[in-house]
């Protein structure tokens, strides 16, 4: 998959913006806060509907543009192509802010594919890009959401279905969770709840599913992979602990004090989603005592073990990063395996972060990558060789300088 062309209005610090990419790698290079990683953003925001960056959309708008015109906005436009279809696909973003409507405005937010107006959740599956951040850390390091967001950012892309799953769950979710507060402060017959817990576990089991099949998959990539950077000292596992657990013992029944592999991808849909409602039942009461909902998706763990170590909790940040190195790469060939194309890879800073063994390996291994675009602060972190058969672009406050 190609970006051939991108235009930006109003996106950071860009008022105005016609690059046309080339394929293969790309380095941008340029002191801190000119613009390289707003570049990244964009095509991220294509793929995942989402900024990787800002917590909210209007940081995106550019701040002129936020003082100065009357109805701000930004727009974000691409023109793809891929190898199964030669017709080139335009994309485009515009995100609106009404300042007419009371407080700090209303912010709209419009997606168009080849000219018709789409939903946000058409975005999955337009753009399939892999995101490499310095602070990837926080995957094996930070909270559960960072580790169930980085796999859903990768689901979306590749199963547009998961994505439309996934945004019903949360839409469901936050019904569920309303009705629970009220029953909680204000009382009433539980039974209310039944039409939400049906929506509730028929696309929570279909989220649980493909979780459990995608990280299959992606260990068997990263463990492969996390040998060949430890120099076969290490093994990796990616051990999913989902809130609700389809093949968990049943009560009473003992169990070894050992943490091996389990394979939930087989597990029928349907046994999921009786499971899954069985529980809810179960905790009925609990939750409209709390006034939330305790189990589902929302609430699942995944845990990176190197050698049976939980890097997450007794791990160095060496091994982390390692770690962390190996599942975006296995995630690079799990997109290629589902898709047949292989995605835009996006390398923020990240050769910074890595000894110079840890960055020969990355860069030989994303090197046939049909597009590239990798930013740093210095051209001398990226052997000779590979600045040589590279284009290089000098980004310098929102402008960007195309070097020989």
């Amino acid at each position: 998959m190609l970006i051939r062309h991108l235009s930006l209005t109003n996106f950071r610090l860009y008022a105005r913006l016609e690059a046309a990419l080339p394929a293969g790698p790309l380095i941008l290079v340029g002191a801190n806060a000119q613009g390289k990683t707003s570049l990244l953003e964009a095509l991220y925001y294509l793929a995942a509907g989402q900024s990787h960056h800002a917590t909210s959309d209007r940081q995106l708008i550019n701040f002129l543009a936020l003082r100065t015109e009357t109805l701000p906005f930004a727009k974000i436009v691409a023109e793809a192509s891929v190898e199964a279809n030669l017709a080139p696909k335009r994309l485009e973003v515009r995100l609106i802010l009404d300042p007419s409507v009371a407080g700090e405005g209303r912010l709209r937010k419009e997606v168009l594919v080849n000219g018709v107006k789409r939903r946000v959740g058409d975005l999955a599956g337009q753009v399939n890009v892999v995101l490499f951040l310095p602070h990837d850390l926080t995957i094996v390091e930070g909270s559960p959401s960072d580790r169930r967001r980085m796999l859903d950012v990768a689901l979306g892309q590749v199963d547009p279905a998961y994505a439309f799953a996934l945004s019903e769950y949360g839409k469901v979710l936050a019904q569920r969770n309303a009705l629970l507060k009220q029953l909680q402060e204000r009382g009433g017959p539980d039974g209310q709840l039944e039409f939400w817990d049906e929506k509730l576990c028929e696309h929570g089991a279909r989220i649980l599913a493909a979780r459990a099949a995608a990280l299959a998959d992606l260990e068997t990539l990263a463990s492969a992979i996390h040998r060949d950077l430890t120099r076969g000292t290490d093994g990796l596992r990616l051990a999913y602990h989902p809130a609700y657990d389809p093949v968990a013992a049943p009560e009473r029944q003992l169990g070894l004090a050992l943490d091996v592999p389990v394979h939930r991808a087989g597990v029928p849909l349907a046994e999921v989603q009786a499971g899954l409602r069985e529980r809810l039942q179960a905790t009925r009461a609990e939750e409209i005592a709390r006034g939330a909902t305790l189990c589902g998706p929302h609430r699942d763990e995944i845990r990176f073990l190197a050698n049976g170590v939980d890097l997450g909790t007794y791990g160095s940040r060496g091994q982390a990063r390692t770690a962390v190195l190996a599942l975006k790469l296995a995630e690079v060939d799990w997109m290629r395996t589902k898709t047949g194309e292989w995605p835009i890879l996006l390398l923020d800073e990240v050769l910074a972060e890595l000894d110079l063994s840890r960055r020969r390996e990355l860069l030989a291994r994303l090197g046939a990558a049909q597009q590239c675009l990798l930013t740093t602060t210095d051209l001398a972190l990226f052997p000779p060789d590979f600045v040589q058969s590279a284009a290089v672009w000098r980004v310098e406050a929102g402008r960007i300088e195309e070097r020989s």
